[in-house]
Order: structure tokens, then C-alpha cells, then sequence
């Protein structure tokens, strides 16, 4: 829960920059999505300190969702509820990938990065981010793919038609502290030039 309290100091401390991020995306282990105090925490953070919750997007691994399925919906419907997103991480890792896919109420499909890392090199893996993402967008879910490292990689993606990309070629990872400081000073200097 020390993830929690740390969220809501960083929502409070930089409450105007938030409003230009589109989420925050929260990692979350196989046993979280079967912890019911957890998931009260959750709840009751969101009620008692008006924290927009659609800023909030909790990434559930494929292989967690899968070996917890009942405890994964119960988790990620209670908190959609409450206007949380979710996204399923590791897609396509997962041996029954697509049968379990329309039971997890999820909006966004992140590709695993072992089909994208190699997609210049290998037609199965091309076919495999082309099959995921086609089938991510007939169900109306945005698609990230992982592990890009390079702009070779990013405008294959992007011919393919995938939403976003995340790897080292596109951003190394930042304290999310750091990140709000930047967007806060860039927004100062939009305010300076008005």
C-alpha cells in the first residue's frame, strides 16, 4: 500500500501537471489482483481524496490475469467501475492468449516485446504484433508495443497501425517525480510566453 501513499503525494504535490498526462501507469503483481484489502484501499483512496481515477491505468501481466482469472475480473471490473483503466501487459506470452482476452475488461493491449524485439528479422514474430493488434482494435482496445529499440522497429509499428510505442528507442524509464518537475517547469515557460 506504500505504492498507494505514494501516488497520492505525487497527485497532490503536482496536481496541474497531472492534467496534461494522459495516466499513470501502475504495475501491478498476480497476487494484488486477489487482495481484498488492496482493492478497499484502492476504493477508498479514490472516494475520500478525489483523485481522478481515470488518470490511473493499473498493467496486470497476461500470466497473472490468466492464473488468477476470477480474482483479475472481480479486480479490474470493481475498479473500471470507479474509472480506473486497465491494461493487460505481456500479450501474446500467454499459451491461450486470445480465449481468455474477451473475459478481462481491459482498454489497452500491451504486445509483448519478445514478438516486436525481433519483428525486422522474423515474418512469425511480424505476423504475431499484426494478429494482436488487429484483434486488439476490433475490440476497441488501444495497443502498446513493448521493447521498441529502434526507428526501424517504431515505423514498422507504426505501418502495422499499433497506438503507442515504449522501449529505450523511444525513452529511457524516469522517476515519475522527475517527469511532473520537467512538465511543471515547460508549463511556466508556456505561462512566461502568454
Amino acid at each position: 500500500m506504500t505504492f498507494l501513499f505514494t501516488i497520492n503525494l505525487l497527485m497532490k504535490k503536482h496536481r496541474l501537471q497531472l492534467d496534461d498526462l494522459d495516466h499513470l501507469a501502475i504495475n501491478l503483481s498476480g497476487a494484488s489482483l486477489g487482495d481484498n484489502d488492496l482493492l478497499h484501499h484502492i476504493m477508498h483512496q479514490i472516494e475520500n481524496n478525489r483523485r481522478p481515477p481515470n488518470k490511473i491505468k493499473f498493467e496486470i501481466t497476461e500470466t497473472a490475469a490468466i492464473s488468477n482469472l476470477h480474482d483479475a475480473s472481480l479486480f479490474i471490473n470493481t475498479l473500471r467501475e470507479f474509472g480506473c483503466q486497465f491494461a493487460l501487459d505481456d500479450f501474446g506470452s500467454g499459451l491461450s492468449s486470445f480465449a481468455y482476452l474477451k473475459n478481462l475488461a481491459v482498454s489497452t493491449l500491451k504486445i509483448d516485446g519478445l514478438f516486436v524485439k525481433d519483428i525486422l528479422n522474423n515474418r512469425i514474430d511480424g505476423a504475431m504484433v499484426k494478429s494482436i493488434n488487429e484483434i486488439g482494435h476490433v475490440m476497441g482496445l488501444k495497443t502498446i508495443a513493448e521493447f521498441v529499440e529502434s526507428d526501424a522497429i517504431k515505423e514498422r509499428l507504426t505501418n502495422i497501425g499499433v497506438d503507442y510505442a515504449q522501449g529505450y528507442g523511444i525513452g529511457k524509464p524516469e522517476p515519475i517525480d522527475s517527469i511532473l518537475v520537467e512538465l511543471s517547469m515547460l508549463q511556466a515557460e508556456a505561462c512566461d510566453e502568454n
